[in-house]
């Protein structure tokens, strides 16, 4: 099994190669389950990983007081980012915290799909009524202490236990990517529902064209692992409209925080590079030039 990049200094070829094969026997089993099988399977997918593979990043992340994981899902983490003094959150972190501000109101509600560690919903919560992070799983810190705002709720991917048009703002983070095709449409209706009339979803997902970013990158140009689709732009946008959404915007990360760019830029961008006459990993180089390695874009009702 040749490697398609470099060996992470702190893992073996042997723990890389466990982390790949348990991952695709997972992905095998979700892509091959009914919806009701799903409900019962993704809350115990993270457990399964974490006890097969004990060197996984997230594992590591979390036992370290001083670094965090920059990743979501049970994939492949992009590294680990320092906190800066003062500051529970990353820099990735805090860049996006200045992004959602924009969007909140004190007198709102936000809910965060897929919230991990709970970290940035915390810290979300001192600028609205109320914060919820919807998961399929217990993750956060037991160090965590969250305000009396603060409420995790756990669900089944498919029922959730909140009002219709009861949200102000619906954050995920590094989510879509880890949920069947087929359920992310369903997802993004589920997202809306919750919204109110003028309310935004906002979200970030590793873009496609740099990928993949699970596992599977250090053994193939297509994700196999626990990341059943990246996506693009294009992609999500199409949903978005055909959903419903009155609105959708592009970002790109510009120094400590994020920039809009006409989303019509991200769209003939991924045309013109999606169709050269290139390798994956020509694509991949050329791409870096003119499109971030996350894709950021907001959605309104």
């Amino acid at each position: 099994m040749r490697l398609k990049k470099k060996l992470p200094e702190d893992r073996t070829l042997e723990q890389l190669k466990n982390h790949y094969e348990v991952e695709k026997a997972i992905a095998r089993r979700v892509k091959n389950s009914t919806r009701e099988e799903r409900a019962a399977l993704y809350p115990r997918i993270y457990e399964e990983i974490f006890e097969k593979v004990p060197d996984h990043p997230r594992l590591k992340a979390r036992e370290s007081a001083t670094e965090i994981d920059g990743g979501r899902g049970p994939g492949l983490c992009p590294g680990v980012h320092f906190r800066r003094e003062g500051s529970s959150l990353d820099a990735r972190g805090e860049a996006k915290l200045r992004l959602v501000k924009k969007y909140l109101k004190k007198s709102g509600a936000y809910a965060e799909f897929g919230p991990g560690d709970c970290r940035f919903a915390s810290a979300v919560a001192p600028f609205v009524e109320h914060a919820y992070a919807l998961d399929i799983s217990e993750q956060r810190s037991k160090a965590l202490k969250t305000a009396e705002n603060f409420s995790l709720i756990l669900y089944d991917g498919y029922r959730l236990d909140l009002k219709d048009g009861s949200i102000d703002v619906v954050f995920s983070d590094q989510l879509i990517e880890h949920l069947l095709p087929e359920d992310v449409e369903f997802h993004f209706a589920l997202a809306r529902r919750i919204l109110r009339d003028g309310g935004v979803y906002i979200l970030s997902t590793p873009h496609a064209f740099f990928g993949p970013h699970d596992i599977s990158g250090y053994f193939s140009d297509a994700p196999e692992g626990l990341h059943f689709k990246e996506w693009t732009y294009s992609e999500i946008a199409k949903i978005s409209k055909r959903l419903g959404y009155s609105f959708r915007h592009g970002f790109m990360r510009r120094g400590e925080g994020y920039r809009r760019v006409p989303l019509g830029y991200f769209l003939l961008m991924e045309t013109l590079l999606r169709h050269l006459p290139v390798k994956p990993r020509g694509r991949r180089f050329l791409s870096r030039f003119f499109l971030p390695r996350h894709l950021v874009m907001v959605a309104g009702k």
